[in-house]
């Protein structure tokens, strides 16, 4: 009986000790680690360009995910692959120039991401990552005063950003995009508010209004085509409409968006077409990826022409 005992405690002090290496050698193990969602920063000569990814289990055994890279809409990954103490993933091209798959490399350092990702033209660049912020908000918002963000003038207390000339104007109140050229943003920077502004664009045009500059709602020329995350009132490429609210071209049209740490609610023409959902990270185009922080309102000038008035603001005390 006694040499029974003294085996049977042999086994468990074995399996303890067993157990407990094993917990210690995964305690944080990679998959583990990359698990989550990150907002990227791309060393290239000229800057810092943004990126955002997001990576989550699939079953036991698999990790998958979402990528969005300088342009464009979310793609979906259909593995990310776990070798040693790195990962990798390729997607396939969408708007960046070359053919091959734009492919990703990086490994865990702490509690950050780095690596290097390889476009489809071939050119190489590192990167680094941190969490993303969750931006939940404990309390309830209080409002401040209303801002009108526009004169009748002149662009005061705005600046065009990118490469390319500027485009816009303002006369009696409206402001004018006249072609495809710069982007343009408020000088001032916000994190919480309510948005109103009114639109018109003509046939087949496209725009959008990018928030705090890195989460885009579309604004393009969407009559008769279905729900989808690209249409009017959309959250490019994360969120859809629930229904299409578009008019046609050529007609003044409004969006109502307040904006609370991740939290949207788009009325699109008095209609509320996105209630209350979270933005999952930047869209493509935007700023910056430092979604902690915040940022001006910013309109996309760069796809062709359209007009904006009666932009009003009114950011959270």
């Amino acid at each position: 009986m006694r040499r029974h005992s003294a085996i049977l405690f042999a086994l468990l002090l074995t399996g303890a000790s067993t157990g407990g290496a094993a917990r210690s050698r995964s305690a944080r193990p990679l998959e583990e680690g990359v698990v989550g969602r990150w907002d990227i920063a791309i060393r290239t000569p000229d800057r810092a360009l943004p990126s955002w990814l997001e990576v989550r289990r699939s079953g036991s055994h698999t990790l998958v995910g979402q990528f969005v890279g300088v342009v464009g809409s979310a793609r979906p990954i259909s593995r990310v692959e776990v070798r040693g103490d790195e990962f990798r993933f390729s997607i396939p091209p969408q708007w960046e120039e070359g053919t091959n798959d734009l492919s990703i490399e990086g490994r865990l350092e702490g509690d950050r991401l780095a690596g290097s990702v390889t476009f489809p033209d071939g050119k190489r660049y590192d990167w680094s990552a941190n969490r993303a912020p969750a931006l939940h908000r404990r309390t309830d918002v209080a409002w401040g005063t209303p801002v009108r963000l526009l004169n009748r003038t002149d662009l005061t207390g705005w600046h065009v950003v990118g490469e390319r000339e500027s485009q816009w104007s303002v006369t009696n109140g409206v402001l004018r995009n006249a072609k495809a050229g710069g982007n343009l943003a408020t000088d001032r920077k916000f994190t919480d508010f309510k948005l109103h502004l009114e639109f018109r664009y003509p046939k087949g045009s496209n725009s959008g209004v990018y928030l705090r500059g890195r989460h885009e709602v579309q604004i393009a020329d969407s009559s008769g085509g279905e729900p989808v995350s690209n249409v009017l009132g959309a959250v490019y490429g994360f969120l859809p409409p629930s229904e299409l609210a578009a008019r046609g071209p050529n007609e003044w049209q409004s969006f109502d968006i307040t904006l609370v740490g991740r939290m949207i609610t788009v009325v699109a023409n008095g209609k509320t077409v996105v209630c209350d959902r979270e933005i999952p990270g930047i869209t493509g185009g935007a700023l910056d990826s430092d979604e902690g922080a915040p940022g001006p309102l910013l309109l996309q000038g760069d796809h062709g022409p359209v007009e904006y008035r009666n932009i009003i603001i009114t950011p959270a005390k």
